[in-house]
This record gives C-alpha cells, structure tokens and sequence, in this order.
C-alpha cells in the first residue's frame, strides 16, 4: 500500500498543537530522558516506541476507563486507547525533530462491528514506516520496524476491514471529537467512528 500524505509540506508532521504538544514540558522531559541513551535519531524513535507501547497501558487492557486524548495527558495519567497511544508517540518523536504522522485501520471489533484504529507512521530514509504503539498482549506482538510492518493487526478485506493509505498531520477531527467528548471509556467505544 503506498502512504499518502495528506499534507505536501512535510513541516506539518513536526508540528505542535493541542494535542499533539510536543512543546509541553512533560514531553519534552520524557523525549530528553529517552534521547540521552540513544545513539541516533533511529534509536531514539525505538525507544520512543517501546517506551509508549510498553510503560502506557492500553485503557481496555487494564480496565482503565478514562478517557485520554492530549500527549501530555496520556504520559501524565499513563493510561490510553490506541489514538491516544498514537497522539504520545508522534509527539515524543516530534519532540526530537522526527516527522510523525496519524494514520488509521478499520477493524472488527468484538461484538461484530467495525472500529477505527489509531497508528503513526514515522519518516526516515526518504519514506514513510507505520508503527503500532497500542501496546502487546497475547496474540499481539507489534515491534518497531523499519524493514517491514510488524502492526499490531493484518486487515482481513473479506472481514471489511481496511488500512486507510492517508498520513495525517492532525488526529482526524472524527476521532478527536469522539475522544473529546467521551465522559468515560465505555461511552467512547459507542461514539468512534468505525470507518473515515
């Protein structure tokens, strides 16, 4: 699948916002401490990864039912569904001048329906290499890679599952909104999106 940007400015994808905020000083703390033992800008994007898939839980997979959409958030409350797993790492790998972007995957979900999951593709190299932060479990191993995607899910089409090919700089405003707007995590799994 080719990776299509949705912005040509490639400046967009190290941008800060609301919630993306790299700028913010807890993010910028953690990219420090993770940058420190790092060799390289490759090693630090590992890092960044393992630290976000592996010290964050995924909210559903330990029972958490807040609800965090802001980076700074999620590294402060330690807790967060895959968007918002996606929104701490791209910030952290901003944070070191690495172009992050947004990018999504329709997938079935537990009760027969579709849900909208939430990665980041990161550039080096000249191309763009999706990466899955949402966290392992038994029967998910994603890895950081550069050499081929190692996701947490492979979209089963017949299923009506999808990988969207769009790189966004900002979180979808569908998904931002949903996220926004959920009181608590149950209320947010019948208010995502489960398609763009």
């Amino acid at each position: 699948m080719e990776l299509i940007q949705n912005t040509a400015d490639l400046s967009a994808y190290l941008a800060a916002d609301e919630v993306i905020d790299h700028h913010h000083p807890l993010v910028r703390e953690t990219a420090a401490r993770l940058a420190a033992d790092a060799a390289d800008s490759y090693e630090y994007a590992r890092a960044a990864y393992e630290f976000v898939r592996d010290t964050i839980p995924h909210s559903a997979d330990c029972g958490d039912p807040r609800v965090t959409w802001r980076a700074s958030d999620v590294l402060a409350l330690g807790t967060g569904i895959c968007h918002a797993k996606s929104h701490a790492l791209a910030a952290l790998l901003r944070a070191e001048d690495i172009p992050t972007a947004l990018c999504y995957q329709r997938l079935t979900d537990d009760a027969g329906g579709h849900l909208l999951h939430g990665l980041v593709a990161v550039r080096f190299h000249g191309a763009w290499h999706r990466q899955d932060p949402r966290g392992n479990k038994p029967g998910v191993d994603a890895r950081f890679s550069l050499t081929g995607e190692r996701l947490a899910w492979v979209p089963d089409p017949a299923a009506g599952e999808t990988d969207y090919p769009g790189l966004y700089a900002a979180p979808h405003p569908a998904v931002l909104t949903a996220l926004r707007r959920a009181p608590d995590r149950p209320h947010l799994w019948k208010t995502l999106p489960s398609s763009l």
